[in-house]
Order: structure tokens, then sequence, then C-alpha cells
């Protein structure tokens, strides 16, 4: 997941409930098929993390406290190095060669996908890597044992997940980017009716929203608290919790746009593997901020209003 690409090189192509997108199958190699709670450490992380390389173990037998500044120095000097490599929109290297890598003999495409989703900076949408740059990529990050023959379908896999991913994020935005009494407005009417309340409002109004990512951080390693809670409660209640851990974790900030000013809100995206290995789950909501949480309490709280009042009832109501 979130393998975009900040620069602007030209290619030949011009919670609430969370979503299941399934249609595309990933290669066995894929991290997405990790379905323990190895996937949540960096060594198992999904070649779309972004996260740096995991820093080499003190050896037990020396002191891990630098003594003198002659020692600390060469190793500030590598971090700082290493940080400036990476682009703070991606947490990814600036630029990944397209020509082959050393001992590759399987040929494959260079061409980059345009995604539907609007860059923070407004010039153009967000572009996917070619599958050459994933590989490069991959290798580049120490994972020498991929299968070059599936890169392809992992790059159509995880373009797959992030288009959904955004379809999401633009749900939300369009339901509360212009107040919590509007969101709420929708959310009373229950999941079930929202799209259509939705669609009434924006006719009404004359405009939709057009949310824009302005960048985003794979944390792979981290799980979220809403993650955690569900794992703990699979221990608790193994046989009303059977749900695995997420195999990756995303930070995604959005431009939005509030009476002319643009604020930016963080969304937190859990990936779970569903039934099978063509079914996927997204767990798409905002972060826990003061608004976050009241937008979040106010979706969730808005459904179970609706069903409480019986589906007949509400959609009486609703008419």
């Amino acid at each position: 997941m979130g393998w975009f690409w900040a620069d602007s090189t030209s290619s030949s192509s011009a919670a609430a409930p969370a979503s299941k997108h399934g249609d595309a199958s990933p290669p066995p190699g894929c991290p997405m098929h990790k379905k323990s709670v190895e996937a949540m450490t960096p060594p198992a992380v999904c070649p779309a993390s972004g996260a740096s390389t995991p820093a080499t173990a003190t050896p037990p037998s020396s002191c891990p406290v630098s003594h003198t500044k002659a020692d600390a120095a060469p190793e500030k000097k590598e971090d700082a190095s290493l940080l400036s490599k990476l682009n703070p929109l991606n947490y990814m290297f600036y630029s990944l060669s397209q020509e082959r890598a050393p001992n590759q003999t399987y040929a494959l495409p260079t061409e980059r996908e345009p995604s539907s989703i609007p860059k923070g900076s407004g010039d153009g949408n967000w572009e996917y890597p070619s599958p050459q740059q994933m590989y490069n990529a991959l290798i580049r990050k120490g994972h020498t044992d991929t299968d070059v023959t599936a890169v392809e379908a992992m790059v159509a896999v995880h373009n797959f997940l992030n288009e959904g991913a955004w379809e999401e994020i633009v749900e939300w935005e369009r339901r509360f980017s212009k107040g919590l009494k509007r969101g709420w407005d929708i959310s009373k009417h229950g999941e079930k009716n929202a799209p259509m309340i939705l669609r009434r409002l924006e006719s009404q109004e004359g405009e939709t929203v057009e949310p824009k990512l302005v960048r985003f951080q794979g944390r792979p390693g981290e799980m979220t608290p809403r993650a955690a809670m569900l794992q703990l409660m699979k221990r608790i209640y193994p046989a009303y919790f059977d749900n695995e851990p997420p195999f990756d974790r995303h930070d995604w900030y959005v431009a939005r746009n509030v009476n002319g000013e643009v604020k930016e809100v963080r969304y937190v995206i859990d990936y779970y593997a569903g039934q099978g290995d063509t079914e996927f789950i997204l767990d798409v909501r905002p972060a826990i901020t003061v608004t976050g949480a009241a937008e979040r309490l106010l979706r969730w709280g808005g459904d179970v209003w609706y069903r409480a009042r019986g589906a007949e009832g509400g959609a009486q109501n609703d008419k």
C-alpha cells in the first residue's frame, strides 16, 4: 500500500463500517498473505510501508553508550544521510531507476499508472510506480528474495487497494468537511440511506467536495488502538472475535477546505486480509483527534440510531 511518487516524471499514460475490496489476487510472496502478529513487525513489513531500514542491534558484549564524540559522529552522519534520501511526502526514496536490477533476467514494464488521487500541491494526481520501479525499491529495501515474475500482480493489487482507501476517505470528507451538524443530518438516516441523502444535499448546494492527499506514511510496525483492542478481545472472547491482525497500517494526510482555509486531516487505515486470497477489508477512519473522534461518533451513532428505530419506521421518516 502507499506506493506513490511525489515527482511529476512523465509516464506513458496521460468507524464507520469497513469496506471490502477484493477482485484481485496477490502473489503468494506478497506480505499481505501474512495473517499473524508477525505481519505487524518491521521484518515482515509490506514493501509499500515506507518504513526506514532497521538499525543493527548492538552486540551484547559492547557498551550501548558511546563514550567519545569521535565514536558518535559517524553514526549521526549516517542517519542524516539516510533521511536526506527520503521524500518527506511519502517516506520513499526520491527517485528509483527504471533500469533493470543487477542479475534481473525477467523484463518488467516501466509504464507508470496515474491514480485518481489528487495531490495536495494541486499539480495533478499522484502516480503509482511502474513494476520495474517497485522491484528496484524492494531490492533497495533488502527484499532480495522477491519473485520478479510476481511484481506486476503486486502492483495491480496494491494500486487497487489504494484506490479503495481513497474512495472511503472521499466518503468521509463529503459527509463531514462542511461541519459536524451537516454530517449528523446525513448520518442519522443510517449508512443505508447516506449516499442518497448526500447526493440530494450536493445537488442543492451545487458543489461537491474534492479533497486532496497531501502526504502519507506507512506504519506497519505500529498497531492502531482499534486494531490492538480487537486483538485483545480476540484473546478474551475467541469465540466471538476471530479476526487476524491487519497486515499493514497507513496514515494519510488530507487537505480539507474549511471556510476558505485549508486544514490538514489525518486518516488511519488498517488493511486486513478477508476470506480467501481475493478479499481485503479496509478499515478507514479519521484519526482520534477532537474533531475526528466526534465525526466517528456521529457516523456510528447515527447508524445505530437509525437501526434502533427500525428499518421500516426509519425509512418512512426519511421520506
